[in-house]
C-alpha cells in the first residue's frame, strides 16, 4: 500500500509541474503580445496557436479546459493590443 501512495504523490507532483508550466507559459506568451511594440498581428495569432499546441501536447485530453480557461484572456488581450473585432 506505502508504495501506491508514493506513486500517486509523485504523479500528483508531476501534475502539479505540469500546470506550472503551463501557467509561466501562457504568462510569457501574454507578455510578449502586449508589450512587444513590434509583434504584429500575425506573429502573436502564431503565439497563441503555438501556445495551444504546447497546452494540448501537454494535456491531451483537456481543450475544453484550455478554452474555457486561456482562450478568453488570449483572444481579450489580442483585441485589445491590436483592436480586433
Amino acid at each position: 500500500m506505502g508504495n501506491r501512495d508514493g506513486l500517486e504523490q509523485y504523479e500528483k507532483e508531476q501534475e502539479g509541474k505540469k500546470i506550472r508550466r503551463l501557467q509561466i507559459m501562457i504568462s510569457m506568451v501574454m507578455s510578449v503580445i502586449g508589450q512587444d511594440p513590434n509583434l504584429t498581428v500575425e506573429e502573436a495569432s502564431e503565439l497563441v496557436a503555438g501556445a495551444k499546441r504546447a497546452a494540448l501536447a501537454m494535456f491531451p485530453d483537456k481543450e475544453f479546459a484550455y478554452d474555457i480557461l486561456y482562450r478568453p484572456r488570449l483572444q481579450r488581450l489580442m483585441n485589445e493590443r491590436f483592436r480586433i473585432q
